[in-house]
């Protein structure tokens, strides 16, 4: 295996490890907040797929758009634990 091939391996690995623990993205005292979001400041994904990425919410506290928060503290943001508002 040269130099090349082993960085490319490396690299799909660190990959593949980051995907398989998606925890790895979030400190352990935070926690997923749905419908806090404003436009074009969420941190991952639509629950619903309309989107796939951070910073691409269309719309304020969507209920399908999330930031991460201290644990503890959505509701009283009156955001959600689950998506669509409902928790």
């Amino acid at each position: 295996m040269n130099k090349r091939q082993f960085l490319v391996a490396a690299a799909i690995a660190g990959i593949a490890a980051a995907a398989a623990n998606p925890t790895m993205a979030a400190d352990e005292g935070k926690e997923k907040c749905f419908g806090i979001a404003k436009a074009g400041a969420n941190d991952c994904a639509s629950a619903t797929g309309g989107h796939a990425c951070a910073g691409q919410a269309k719309k304020d506290n969507d209920p399908h758009d999330w930031k991460f928060v201290a644990k503890g503290t959505c509701t009283e943001m009156g955001g959600s634990l689950k998506a669509g508002g409902k928790g």
